[in-house]
């Protein structure tokens, strides 16, 4: 079952109602007609106020009569219904929820430390009253299960497989992930969830410094590999120079000798001293 629309009295008719049940009993009070009569109005009257409500923008009223559900009142105003109605109040309005912060496994096993933050709201009132016991503790509960359930299914950070899809570097396809998880988790609740997204990511305690200096590590051997890529670049263009303009002939020997010297000026991470020969190519 879902949200039926219940189109109460409106509150300002019934009030001119009670006002002319006033004046009556007013008179008869006055007249002194009948004493019974006018407690009787009176006690009428007082329990019909009770009946009295207001529907905020973006809220809404459940009303059930001992027990039997009767609808749903979506639209905003004053309003006024049998008084022994009772009339939940449910927010239609967007909230934001941020879960704690979870130590779960990635796909490799690694602890990480991750937290979400949701975007959501209530869409079908009926379910979200009469579905689950508590919808507010329902969301936490269900977040903390899709949050497990994700890392889970991906690994942190791709050490080998550039093109694998992890929690760090494809956040887009995660939170679409995440988003339509939390959505079929929350629909049972007549919840919509209008964006979901990771607030924090992190290792955990126990392995994040061996993992700094894995990252280190890896960005040293990228950063070597570039520079070893240029430089025999480099020497392959000077050599190539040196025989187009005819300005020296190198035998093999000499040639290697060439390129050794050439990729430690080009690869060193220091400054290196030359050594100035004074004497032939073979002294």
């Amino acid at each position: 079952m879902t949200d039926k629309l219940y189109k109460p009295i409106s509150g300002y008719l019934a009030l001119l109602v009670f006002l002319g049940l006033g004046i009556l009993s007013y008179f008869i009070f006055v007249s002194g007609a009948s004493k019974v009569l006018f407690i009787t109005l009176i006690v009428i009257t007082l329990i019909l106020t009770l009946g009295f409500f207001f529907v905020d923008p973006n809220g809404s009223r459940v009303l059930t009569l001992f027990g039997k559900y009767l609808g749903t009142v979506k639209d905003n105003g004053f309003y006024w219904a049998n008084p022994f109605f009772t009339k939940k109040a449910v927010s239609l309005r967007a909230r934001n929820f941020e879960s704690e912060r979870v130590k779960v496994n990635d796909k490799r096993g690694n602890p990480v430390l991750i937290s979400v933050i949701i975007v959501w709201r209530v869409k079908d009132a009926y379910k979200a009253v009469f579905d689950v016991d508590d919808y507010e503790h329902f969301v936490k509960l269900q977040s903390d299960a899709a949050v497990r359930n994700l890392a889970g299914q991906y690994a942190y950070d791709n050490f080998d497989d550039h093109h694998e899809i992890t929690l760090r570097s494809g956040l887009d396809e995660i939170n679409h992930s995440l988003e339509a998880a939390l959505a079929e988790r929350l629909e049972i609740a007549g919840l919509e969830v209008m964006e979901a997204r990771i607030g924090y990511l992190a290792y955990a305690e126990e392995i994040a410094s061996a993992m700094l200096k894995r990252q280190q590590a890896e960005a040293i051997v990228s950063a070597r590999a570039k520079i070893v890529e240029g430089a025999v670049g480099m020497v392959q263009m000077a050599l190539d120079k040196l025989k187009a303009d005819n300005i020296v002939d190198l035998d093999d020997d000499k040639k290697a000798a060439m390129v050794c010297n050439l990729l430690v000026v080009l690869c060193s991470d220091k400054e290196t001293t030359p050594v100035v020969n004074a004497g032939t190519l073979h002294h």
